[in-house]
């Protein structure tokens, strides 16, 4: 029975186009390695989600899909169908991936959406063909599906029974504790063709098509992954989760400190939290020079450091720990906290060298969803990627840390040295050394912001005719500057979506009350 993907397959296609681990492409129907593949996808030994098998999709000797695809006859697709459900029941445990039929440039292709499986490990006939069947264990190793052996073989059999947490049916809540506009927001946002059928389907089918519910039809389960990302109230099920940020105006040893608790559905809990810090607590200093035109600018925190640090913590916490993410800011550094520490196999002295690799991650399945959503690669480069921008800003090497039980890990960004402090804003004082330098097209924005409007209104305020210059030249560097914030920073593509100035950009004004008069 053919059904919708969660994702949108063009993507698929033209921006995953490297064979991996993730993805296998098939020129035809060969049921003897489309089984072993599955099988391999189903046992999801490095806990990535699984995978996809694209039937009809041919590719060059770089496994690269070649467009148009050749595609499958109209008359196969019913006979591969049959074929494929009497081989499917050959796996042991039985194994069904989810079918698609799909069509791409005029060429119709079967998708085959496999994830990681309940009841792993399974094992596939060598031969699906064969009278005498031998059965094997299979897994993905790079972008090849390989029989498990010696060590291999005991990892995988070790992982019997051991359904990662967020993958697993959540026994206490119920299938309306899924949230289908979410589900719909999030199907929307990353493109997925489901986004078309969604409107007409149950909660229950539709939550079942995303592999976020599942058990038996007459007592289906939402499992937990679903619950964190398409629950208004998550907390209920997992105490603790909570991103925490903490300001310390005096620094940490101080008397004073200010607390913004984010709740709420993961994915926009985390963008919550990161648009809160980006708004408030970030500054960019400009030093110019006297024997050269071109001005130095640091950022205190580059964003894109905090970014992946933030969203690393959201992945690799464990939701069975009652203890929040905390944000800890001062003027010499931000200190992100988590629970519990990073996986045994990885040394502590590989963080800061940027080799920290693990393949075993704690939470493949919410990890499936942030790739989608774009928040992380899921390939071990965040860590990477935070030594690389904290080395282009010119900051500070950052710190990593974890105590001997791994039960904690802190990552440090210290401040840069030659960054100006954030202002104090627990006593409402506008600190007066805070005078970033604002683009004539910047202060035009918040100028024209004398209430929330919407994109076209603040467009047309400005007198701007081409959209497509106020975004690049207007909209995007106001917002960037942190003077201007959307209304909806969890939507940003919303019909109701608003424009408005920030706390720092009445501040702005206020020191500037002059502005008008010169630039409006």
């Amino acid at each position: 029975m053919s059904t919708k993907l969660p994702i949108n397959l063009t993507d698929l296609l033209r921006q995953r186009t490297v064979e991996g681990e993730r993805i296998e492409y098939k020129t035809g129907w060969n049921p003897d390695a489309i089984i072993r593949t599955l099988c391999a996808f189903a046992n999801d030994f490095e806990n990535l989600g699984g995978g996809y098998v694209v039937i009809g999709q041919d590719c060059d000797a770089n496994g690269q899909p070649v467009f148009p695809p050749v595609g499958l006859a109209d008359n196969q697709l019913d006979k591969i169908q049959q074929e494929l459900l009497a081989a499917c029941q050959l796996i042991q445990p039985q194994y069904f991936p989810v079918l698609s039929i799909e069509e791409v440039e005029g060429r119709k292709l079967i998708v085959l959406w496999a994830p990681g499986g309940q009841n792993r490990p399974y094992k596939a006939p060598e031969a699906v063909t064969a009278n005498k069947k031998t059965w094997r264990y299979y897994i993905r190793r790079y972008s090849s599906t390989v029989e498990a052996k010696g060590e291999a073989e005991q990892d995988l059999l070790s992982l019997a029974a051991r359904v990662p947490f967020d993958d697993r049916y959540n026994q206490s809540a119920r299938i309306d504790d899924l949230s289908k506009p979410l589900m719909q927001a999030f199907l929307q946002e990353v493109g997925s063709t489901l986004a078309e059928d969604a409107p007409g389907l149950s909660v229950e089918a539709l939550a079942r098509q995303m592999n976020v519910a599942g058990g038996p039809a007459e007592s289906p389960w939402p499992k937990n992954v679903g619950l964190l990302f398409f629950n208004e109230t998550p907390e209920r099920f997992f105490p603790g989760v909570q991103i925490d940020v903490v300001w310390f105006p005096e620094g940490a040893g101080g008397d004073r400190f200010e607390e913004k608790i984010f709740k709420g559905p993961l994915a926009r809990m985390t963008r919550e939290a990161l648009s809160y810090i980006q708004r408030n607590f970030l500054r960019e200093t400009v030093i110019k020079h006297p024997n050269r035109a071109e001005a130095t600018r640091v950022w205190n925190f580059p964003y894109a450091a905090i970014e992946e640090a933030l969203v690393n913590a959201v992945y690799h916490r464990s939701y069975e720990e009652r203890e929040p993410i905390e944000v800890r800011i001062n003027n010499e550094e931000l200190v992100i906290l988590s629970f519990p520490g990073p996986d045994r196999s990885i040394r502590l002295e590989d963080f800061p060298a940027g080799r920290a690799v693990s393949r075993r991650y704690r939470n493949r399945r919410i990890g499936e969803f942030l790739k989608e959503l774009d928040l992380t690669e899921g390939r071990s480069t965040g860590i990477p990627k935070i030594l690389k921008v904290m080395a282009a800003n010119g900051s500070p090497a950052p710190l990593f840390e974890s105590d001997e039980d791994r039960l904690s890990f802190v990552i440090r960004l210290p401040c840069h040295p030659l960054a100006r402090p954030v202002p104090p804003k627990v006593t409402g004082e506008v600190a007066p050394e805070v005078t970033p330098e604002v683009a004539p097209e910047v202060v035009r924005v918040v100028l024209a912001l004398q209430e929330e409007l919407s994109r076209t209104g603040l467009q047309q305020a400005l007198d701007l005719k081409d959209e497509k210059h106020f975004r690049k030249a207007y909209l995007l560097p106001a917002l960037d500057s942190g003077l201007v914030e959307m209304t909806r920073p969890e939507t940003p593509r919303s019909s109701k979506q608003r424009y408005r100035r920030t706390a720092l950009g009445k501040r702005w004004l206020e020191l500037h009350s002059d502005t008008g008069k010169d630039r409006k």
